[in-house]
């Protein structure tokens, strides 16, 4: 536990990784290839062929065997394009080949064209010292069948797809989209498209968040705006519960009359836990309701940003199975100061100009510009200050998402 009692984001990390664990997605399903991607595998993937299949030419140039070969001039006896299968090398002759063709059996070596010359008579002869094996790929190099090549787990990207393709794939079997419930809470909050009466603002966490979620490869039922009403909040989360994974909320778990979701969480389901030592994002809350996890996020835009890159992403790819939740990051200097050392970790939204960290000059948790502005975070834990140059943790947006 942190100062004044606040949990450490360490601590509520661990904390939602262990609930993660006990509701795993243990459904899986086959999709195509072209529906895979963000998706996480379910099971390994193992190499059905050697790949390459057979030893092929990384050159444009000219196969011969170098076994007993003088040095002299040799004649061609074939062209060997790729996506043929040439018969065997002819001996005392080479043999004209293009980069990808399967090298011919009875030729130990490729030698490029730059490094041959044609004579008069069309014979070849090579100009360079040569060496057996050189410029050729050899069978299985790059993997052998029934190797496993993807660990069960494994977010899939555009490269994971195209190792699966390269074996042959037309389908992956994934683990099942997490269905996600998103629930806006708030009389403040109106629908884009709507006339906005006074007092009111339009919902933009929600866009945010369901974008986010399909980038995780969830499934999102909309909860829609939920008036702060606490027999209301009850009502709604008992009918999302029993369609959900996970009720994700923005807004009214902070400690003000009218934060009613919090209320009903501690006083109907069950906390895991309330307030970090974070900022922005001190009143996240989490818990569960009936049979079904709750991750409530503060209102404040920036606030469920932070709290929901750092904290929900991670559960949501651990109960997909992905072990590694970690965003990368990396140090970077800062081209700022920040003199007054905080009580709690703070995530700065910036972005990197001439190899320094800047930040964008309002840090208000209300405030959404600033991370269209920015390239990710910076990260400055309890109890520090910063001078210009001196380092710190940077998480780039892209990790997160």
């Amino acid at each position: 536990m942190s100062r004044a009692g606040l949990m450490s984001v360490e601590e509520a990390i661990a904390a939602l990784l262990a609930m993660a664990q006990e509701h795993r997605l243990q459904d899986s399903e086959s999709v195509l290839l072209s529906d895979a991607r963000q998706r996480v595998l379910a099971n390994d993937l193992v190499a059905t062929l050697d790949l390459p299949p057979w030893p092929n030419s990384a050159m444009d140039g000219y196969a011969l065997n170098l076994t007993g070969w003088q040095g002299q001039p040799l004649p061609v006896s074939q062209q060997v394009f790729a996506g043929q299968a040439p018969p065997a090398l002819l001996p005392g002759t080479c043999a004209r080949i293009f980069t990808g063709a399967p090298v011919p059996d009875g030729a130990n070596c490729v030698e490029m064209q730059e490094n041959a010359e044609v004579l008069d008579d069309a014979s070849v002869r090579f100009t360079q010292p040569l060496r057996e094996g050189q410029n050729i790929r050899a069978q299985g190099q790059e993997n052998r069948a029934g190797e496993v090549l993807l660990q069960a787990g494994k977010r899939l990207g555009p490269f994971e797809l195209a190792v699966a393709a390269a074996q042959g794939c037309t389908h992956v079997s994934v683990v099942r989209r997490p269905r996600v419930a998103l629930l806006s809470t708030g009389d403040e909050l109106a629908e884009p498209g709507t006339p906005l009466k006074p007092g009111c603002i339009y919902n933009s966490n929600r866009t945010l968040l369901s974008h986010w979620l399909g980038a995780l490869g969830c499934e999102v039922i909309d909860g829609g705006i939920l008036p702060d009403q606490s027999q209301l909040t009850r009502l709604k989360l008992e009918q999302l519960q029993q369609a959900a994974d996970l009720i994700l909320t923005t807004g009214g778990v902070s400690a003000g009359d009218a934060d009613y979701l919090g209320q009903v969480l501690r006083e109907c389901g069950k906390p895991l836990f309330w307030k970090l030592a974070i900022k922005p994002g001190k009143p996240l809350t989490v818990g569960s309701f009936g049979r079904v996890p709750v991750i409530g996020l503060p209102g404040n835009p920036a606030s469920a940003l932070v709290t929901f890159g750092l904290l929900a992403r991670a559960y949501l790819l651990r109960i997909q199975g992905v072990d590694d939740v970690t965003p990368m990051s990396f140090e970077v200097s800062v081209g700022f100061e920040w003199p007054k050392a905080g009580s709690r970790r703070e995530y700065l939204r910036s972005r990197i100009e001439a190899g320094r960290a800047v930040l964008y000059p309002n840090q208000s948790s209300g405030v959404m510009l600033g991370a269209s502005w920015a390239d990710g975070l910076v990260e400055i834990f309890e109890g520090s200050t910063l001078q210009m140059g001196d380092m710190t943790r940077f998480i780039p947006f892209s990790e997160l998402f």
